[in-house]
């Protein structure tokens, strides 16, 4: 039979419950004849156990290999990642409402603690009184006409820095924090990719 050729890209992270078999439909995109695609996205490719924790790494060529089992007709062209990152979605524990509230205290003193320590760093409060006296002429020891909307205006800017009030986003830019962790998430999976590759390398005979 004549080698059909069927186009695959990994995606490059897929999420999944516990206890899952995942097909290879379930992790790749498949372009080609369509009764092609159609068989080799029922595919098996891998079973998630408990013993698989949270990340399991599924290469390239163990999807070649398990295609090939079954249809070996089949030329895969593979096109884009090589890994997919398949992340286990375990049922979340309800955070009972004694360990939020302590959570956010402490969270809301660290961060006063901060503010405040910079503000002594950098002598925001004789800043203040200088701008006050060159403004009105006055010595005043306490400018609330201005320390009052600086407080105000902390808290507007962190808001609108962080382009979020609760839930609610003020635009779809993201934020400096969003773009950080986005960056954090990218390392991080491609740590557990090489440090599994390692591991593959080292358990070979």
């Amino acid at each position: 039979m004549e080698s059909e050729m069927i186009y695959l890209r990994l995606r490059q992270k897929k999420k999944v419950p516990p206890n899952k078999e995942l097909l290879i439909g379930d992790i790749a995109q498949l372009i080609g004849e369509d009764k092609n695609c159609a068989k080799v996205e029922k595919i098996p490719i891998y079973q998630v156990t408990k013993e698989d924790k949270n990340l399991v790494v599924i290469d390239v060529m163990k999807v070649i290999t398990a295609i090939q089992k079954v249809m070996n007709y089949i030329e895969v062209q593979v096109v884009g990642p090589t890994q997919t990152i398949v992340e286990v979605q375990y049922p979340k524990k309800k955070l009972a409402p004694v360990y939020f509230v302590f959570i956010w205290f402490l969270l809301f003193i660290g961060a006063a603690l901060a503010i405040m320590n910079f503000h002594e760093d950098v002598s925001m409060r004789e800043v203040h009184q200088q701008i006050y006296k060159i403004v009105t002429g006055i010595d005043n020891p306490k400018p609330l006409l201005l320390q009052v909307p600086y407080s105000f205006g902390l808290g507007i800017g962190m808001v609108l820095f962080f382009n979020h009030l609760f839930k609610k986003r003020f635009n779809e830019e993201p934020s400096p924090l969003e773009v950080e962790m986005f960056n954090y998430q990218q390392d991080l999976d491609q740590y557990v990719i090489v440090h599994e590759n390692d591991e593959n390398g080292h358990n070979k005979p």
